[in-house]
């Protein structure tokens, strides 16, 4: 009998598991393009008992002989989250078994998990995968140096990561991760932002990243911005398309800020608005997905 507390789904030949790493706390007075009472009212509709906070996800995938971990988590970095280690341990995992971590891009609560107490690379195994986009990105000091003292610090941290993982870095433009398994460009939130596509025997999923943080508000809503996106405009214009195609195409998502279960199909339409259902074994499987 399965007795873990976290979440799979099976996706062909590999299983993805949503690991908690905690939560941070944030505030609705982070969105715009939104009223606070009415982004209290979705998510009090929604069953949301901490408004407030925001959930952090890790997610593992195991099959096809790998075991390959999207994001790191926060790490504890700012009293915040911390708790994925010991919950990878519960899985049976250990961090020496991780082959591969992909990142979908380089804000704290993603990379914070991924040096140790000495600066040294967490998964001693592993190579790390980010887009050259947003490495490039947190790479320009001059540019960062415009954006203010938390982005700034953000990059320094970045940058320390990548030159400890410096002779494993793969750039995901241009490596083959897994058999199928792809990374998808979904910028704004990011220059480089990017989620990851798995299809494999004709089913579906896609870890989106950040393309939402707070999940009900921003699929009713998503016109809302978070002060965290780099390009607003464009982390608009990437929701809708990618809200409109899972809607579409009855596509399994899952987002490192979902509230529980980790994962969702999402319903709805541009006219009517969109909102997440969590997955049962009821539901149809997805079948020949692309993005």
């Amino acid at each position: 009998m399965d007795t873990s507390p976290f979440l799979s789904q099976k996706i062909g030949h590999y299983s993805i598991t949503a690991i908690s790493d905690g939560r941070m706390k944030a505030s609705l007075g982070l969105l715009s393009g939104i009223d606070l009472t009415e982004a209290g009212k979705i998510q009090e509709k929604s069953g949301v008992t901490a408004p407030d906070d925001i959930h952090i996800y890790c997610y593992l995938i195991r099959g096809q002989g790998r075991v390959i971990l999207v994001d790191s988590g926060m790490g504890g970095l700012n009293y915040a989250g911390g708790e994925f280690k010991k919950n990878l341990f519960s899985e049976g995992v250990n961090p020496d078994d991780i082959d591969s971590v992909l990142l979908t891009h380089g804000h704290p609560d993603h990379i914070g998990g991924l040096l140790n107490e000495h600066g040294q690379p967490a998964y001693r195994n592993a190579e790390l995968f980010m887009s050259r986009d947003e490495a490039a990105f947190w790479q320009d000091e001059n540019k960062l140096k415009l954006m203010g003292e938390r982005i700034q610090m953000t990059g320094s941290l970045v940058r320390r990561t990548l030159e400890a993982y410096g002779p494993v870095l793969r750039f995901t433009d241009e490596a083959e991760i897994s058999e199928g398994i792809k990374a998808v460009s979904l910028p704004g939130h990011t220059p480089g932002h990017t989620g990851f596509l798995i299809n494999s025997c004709d089913e579906s999923l896609l870890i989106w990243g950040d393309l939402v943080h707070y999940p009900h508000i921003q699929s009713a809503r998503p016109e809302v911005s978070i002060s965290f996106d780099c390009d607003p405009a464009q982390a608009e214009k990437t929701r809708k398309t990618i809200l409109e195609q899972a809607a579409r195409q009855n596509l399994r998502v899952a987002g490192m800020h979902f509230g529980e279960p980790g994962f969702a199909y999402v319903s709805g339409s541009p006219e009517r608005g969109y909102f997440l259902t969590s997955c049962s074994e009821q539901q149809n499987l997805v079948r020949g997905i692309t993005v």
